[in-house]
């Protein structure tokens, strides 16, 4: 089976730089691989659908804006520089009020709505 990834090169991943690239807000965009893990970039803006992850934890790195994760007990504020991390299974919605742009960390093939589906699901595996 063919490798539908790039190469990979010994110069470094302007995350910034690429996360601007994105046309789409909510649509995600893998930058790197290391492993099964995907690193990819977001813009959003708004709120999104509640979802979880049954299968994996997910990770949030904030380059620009803030990002908050609403959780059954609450809601976390992330600012530029943070990470969090969700918990396997853990119900939650990603929002920003004014654009935010992320860094998610996931193993290759999770969808970005969980298994809840609909109009915001992303296609997966599609490289900036």
């Amino acid at each position: 089976m063919p490798d539908s990834r790039p190469p990979q090169t010994s110069l470094p991943v302007d995350l910034k730089q690429k996360a601007s690239l994105i046309e789409q807000q909510w649509s995600p965009r893998v930058v790197a691989e290391m492993n099964d893990y995907q690193f990819k970039v977001v813009r959003i803006e708004g709120e999104f659908i509640w979802h979880s992850h049954p299968e994996t934890d997910e990770a949030f790195l904030v380059l620009e804006g803030v990002l908050r994760i609403d959780l059954p007990e609450g809601c976390v504020h992330v600012k530029p520089g943070e990470l969090y991390v969700v918990p396997r299974g853990v119900e939650h919605r990603t929002a920003a009020q004014g654009e935010a742009k992320l860094m998610m960390i996931e193993p290759r093939g999770i969808l970005n709505t969980g298994h809840e589906g609909g109009d915001l699901t992303a296609l997966n595996d599609i490289w900036i």
